[in-house]
């Protein structure tokens, strides 16, 4: 009884294979215990993107009432591999994060992933690779060559509030003059005028936007001030929803389909 005392008691200790597994949460659903949205998605048919529809070549929105853009045919090639419909929500960028907690399953449009908006959401994993360069009348490219010439006094910088152009302008362009100019779209006929000598904006936005504002150019888009993502929103929390847009927007790039819906855009 002596030699069996000792394994009895450990075997007490032990937990039984019904007790481990319910100590062990389920992995298939969220921590709190709800359904995965990847289940309400398709039991609701419907998949819902928030978009801004204001920043070619990701999102805009014509004036007829519908999105075109590199998100808006990855999205909608997205809810076909649910078997659901895509259905898109106009946002802003000040008003992102609030629409998209309260009425969306994804964000989309060309997003750069932050620590801020990562406090309040889950990002997908990036499927662009960017950064912040200026676009600026060509006539005068070579003054704003580096962050140093275009932080004076004397040069005018405009960007649209809310987002992370805002964001770097106030933190890298403090001694600039600077104007808030609420439509994202307008906003480069403004430089062309001549009533705003510079944009920082994602180099991918200054190749297009020099593409459609011919005199506009952008300054060494190749070699951005700085390093930046663009990725989908996903709440937080929902790993399953996570997991699943990771995966499509991995085959997505690796199958080829990705580069041909943004040289649609971008060519």
């Amino acid at each position: 009884m002596k030699i069996f005392a000792p394994l009895m008691a450990f075997a007490l200790l032990m937990p039984s294979a019904g007790s481990y597994a319910e100590a062990v949460p389920d992995q298939t659903v969220p921590a709190s215990g709800s359904p995965s949205r990847l289940d309400e998605v398709m039991a609701r048919g419907i998949l819902r993107a928030c978009t801004t529809g204001d920043y070619k070549p990701y999102s805009y929105y014509r004036p007829d009432g519908q999105f075109e853009g590199i998100d808006i045919d990855l999205t909608e090639a997205f809810a076909q591999s649910l078997g659901v419909k895509a259905v898109f929500v106009k946002t802003s960028w000040p008003n992102l994060m609030r629409d998209f907690n309260a009425q969306c399953d994804i964000g989309v449009g060309g997003i750069s992933t932050t620590l801020e908006r990562q406090r309040h959401a889950f990002f997908t994993q990036p499927y662009v690779i960017d950064g912040k360069t200026p676009i600026v009348r060509c006539s005068e490219i070579n003054r704003y060559q580096t962050l140093a010439q275009i932080d004076r006094p004397a040069t005018r910088v405009i960007v649209n509030p809310g987002g992370t152009n805002e964001r770097f302008a106030r933190q890298h362009l403090s001694h600039a003059a600077l104007t808030l100019y609420p439509d994202n779209v307008t906003i480069f006929s403004q430089i062309l005028a001549g009533k705003a000598d510079v944009m920082v904006t994602d180099a991918a936005e200054t190749r297009l936007q020099q593409k459609l504002n011919p005199g506009l150019c952008a300054v060494h888009p190749d070699e951005p001030f700085q390093y930046g993502e663009k990725a989908w929103l996903i709440p937080r929390g929902d790993t399953v929803w996570q997991q699943y847009a990771d995966q499509w927007l991995h085959l997505a790039r690796a199958t080829g389909e990705y580069q041909t819906i943004s040289d649609k855009w971008l060519k």
